[in-house]
């Protein structure tokens, strides 16, 4: 396994329920952080939790690739070689198609996939130049195996995971690894808004998915982990 000490890692989605137990994770391992996300607030206290100076933490929108492209100018500023880039930023929508509005499935599309064409072209360009880096994405299992409403949200997720395949031809002859997480079934914030009847005690706690990738982050470079799937034992479609 690398050490994480002293890795120049951005983690997307630090705001969020799995991303804030990511940056405990990889903080308390010696990683040298830049966090975004969209909740100001939250990620100042992320930020005062983990001891991440304010000059490393970012407002930012995924969708918007003004504030994306704005974002990755000032990160570069404190940041000019990035090691590890983590994407845990998302949105959930999970709703019938009849009842599903085209403001809805656009955003879904472009949030969790054009959003991440957005970082690509923010971060590739760093990595192919020094030849080494790893990128990890969260696709979700609903990335992998669709379920009855989630046409925008599985439909922006196989696009990720396409996406990420095709740019893996691309670097062949780089070390840049390519790593998709298929997580299922966490216990986060995610569900907070969602019409579903889910159980959510017998889900995979936020801290374990964080673990997940902690661990990913870790990657040998003897090798590359190209996906792991991480769920419940009552949500093993895969």
């Amino acid at each position: 396994m690398e050490s994480l000490k002293g890795k120049n890692v951005v983690l997307i989605g630090a705001s969020g329920g799995i991303g804030e137990k990511t940056v405990k994770l990889l903080a308390g391992s010696g990683a040298n952080l830049c966090i975004t996300g969209r909740d100001k607030l939250k990620l100042k206290e992320v930020a005062e939790m983990a001891n991440i100076p304010l000059n490393q933490v970012f407002e930012m929108d995924l969708a918007d690739e003004l504030s994306v492209k704005s974002c990755f100018t000032l990160i570069k500023a404190q940041m000019p070689v990035i090691d590890i880039l983590v994407n845990a930023a998302g949105v959930g929508i999970i709703k019938p198609m009849e009842t599903l509005s085209a403001e809805e499935f656009r955003l879904s599309l472009n949030t969790n996939l054009v959003g991440v064409f957005y970082l690509m072209q923010s971060v590739l360009p760093g990595m192919k130049e020094q030849k080494k880096g790893l990128i990890i994405n969260i696709p979700g299992v609903l990335g992998k195996v669709p379920m009855a409403g989630a046409a925008a949200y599985s439909a922006s997720k196989f696009g990720l995971v396409g996406m990420m395949q095709s740019i893996r031809e691309e670097i062949k002859r780089t070390e840049i690894r390519i790593t998709n997480l298929f997580l299922g079934g966490v216990d986060s914030p995610f569900w907070d808004h969602i019409d579903l009847r889910v159980q959510r005690d017998k889900m995979v706690m936020a801290e374990e998915a964080a673990k997940a990738i902690w661990f990913l982050c870790q990657q040998p470079r003897s090798g590359v982990v190209s996906e792991m799937v991480l769920q419940p034992f009552n949500h093993q479609a895969i």
